[in-house]
């Protein structure tokens, strides 16, 4: 098991923690991850875009001037398509876009980012993280005492002040345990876990 030191809000060490090599130290395969990233991505999508076609535009109901001897195309609607404010042929529809992956592939690949983070060297444990209040500024100032400008941060659980601070901090996140993800890790250079969490990401991806 790899040894990893664990530090305080301040970036002082204050200890050490082993980090298990079946979650900490598995070989990155780079498909693994597109894969389950474009899954994310994927199931995000709202797929809310919508278009009437010629039997759902108001209007259109008496023929517009009849069959013959008028010189014109014949005509039936004035909610063809071929006109202007008239129907639209196979246009969108609202759609799901989500799909699934098998539970095995999506822990591998989760085990797969958070091993390419310590691989990096772009993985810190703190001790904890509390803020006395709701305020941006205290979570920037922890962050920038490791010289952070872009972090994801693994809490045990939903901790409102820490989450509510780093609301409005661009560039930075924080996640409970339940809610950690392979999008989010990536998507972050660095990865800050606070210690009870390592705990629990072991019981999450190891049982």
């Amino acid at each position: 098991m790899a040894v990893c030191s664990v530090l305080n809000t301040r970036a002082e060490k204050v200890g050490e923690i082993e980090l298990n090599d079946a979650l900490f130290n598995v070989a990155v395969n780079t498909g693994v991850l597109h894969e389950v990233v474009c899954m994310q991505r994927a199931n995000r999508r709202s797929g809310n875009a919508s278009t009437k076609t010629r039997g759902e535009v108001r209007g259109g109901g008496a023929k517009p001037w009849r069959q013959k001897g008028t010189g014109r195309a014949r005509a039936g609607s004035r909610r063809s398509p071929l006109w202007r404010g008239g129907g639209t042929v196979f246009g969108p529809k609202p759609r799901d876009y989500s799909y699934s992956m098998p539970k095995k592939v999506k822990k591998l690949a989760l085990k797969m980012a958070l091993s390419a983070r310590q691989q990096e060297g772009n993985l810190v444990v703190v001790d904890a993280f509390e803020l006395p209040e709701i305020k941006t500024r205290e979570f920037l100032g922890v962050m920038s005492n490791f010289e952070f400008k872009n972090c994801l941060v693994v809490t045990e659980q939903v901790d409102e002040k820490v989450s509510l601070s780093a609301r409005n901090a661009v560039g930075f996140k924080v996640l409970p345990v339940d809610g950690l993800n392979v999008y989010d890790v990536l998507k972050h250079s660095k990865l800050m876990l606070v210690q009870p969490s390592v705990t629990k990401i072991e019981e999450r991806l190891l049982a």
